[in-house]
């Protein structure tokens, strides 16, 4: 859907107005695709009701980000005892070694912008096959649209590179764990991650106006 999808990327910005008609006329179809869109966007908490007509994007506050970290610590250290019971060890043998490498390269000189996206993207495959592996569809619906709000959180945080290298050693870890399956390990080490995640994001993370 385009309209999420600029939500997330902030092209459409907490608090910008969401009429129908206009989104209808921007995107070049008609009002009753548009009409559904916006239907799931309040759905999925990324739209609400403004004082006129229409809808507004959501905004995020500081006690939002704490939420989130708050569910996330839940879902997905459940996901990672998971996956260490169920999942194939070969599989994510080759993660750990991936985010290892990873490491190694963003212990180096400043990455590039497409390396940071190609960072995102192994954690993005990552998270996929954790969330195969834990052969939990209510538990992946759960973890998906969790998601959603914490990339809008991401992008308002920004990253820097300290935070990408200890981030990589941080899941090097879990891969490590479920791995071996070793459900405590992976259990803990979720745990350290999103914690310090969580730092980065309360001391880095500003509202956008």
């Amino acid at each position: 859907m385009q309209l999420r999808s600029e939500i997330l990327d902030g092209v459409l910005p907490p608090g910008a107005h969401l009429f129908e008609v206009e989104q209808s006329e921007r995107l070049g179809v008609s009002r009753t695709p548009v009409r559904e869109a916006l239907r799931q966007l309040v759905a999925e908490s990324l739209a609400e009701p403004s004082g006129k007509r229409g809808l507004v994007v959501t905004q995020i506050s500081e006690r939002d980000v704490r939420s989130l970290f708050e569910l996330r610590a839940c879902l997905e250290a459940q996901a990672a005892q998971l996956a260490a019971e169920r999942g194939e060890s070969t599989v994510f043998a080759e993660f750990e070694d991936e985010f290892a490498q990873w490491q190694n390269v963003l212990r180096g000189p400043t990455p590039t912008d497409e390396q940071v996206s190609q960072y995102f993207a192994l954690i993005r495959r990552f998270d996929e096959a954790i969330a195969a592996a834990t052969e939990n569809s209510f538990l992946v619906d759960a973890m998906e649209n969790l998601r959603m709000h914490v990339a809008r959180v991401r992008r308002m945080a920004g990253h820097s590179q300290a935070r990408l290298e200890a981030s990589a050693g941080e899941h090097s870890l879990i891969a490590r764990a479920i791995t071996r399956q070793d459900v405590v390990l992976a259990l803990h080490a979720t745990h350290v991650h999103l914690h310090n995640s969580f730092e980065h994001y309360r001391q880095s993370w500003r509202p956008l106006e």
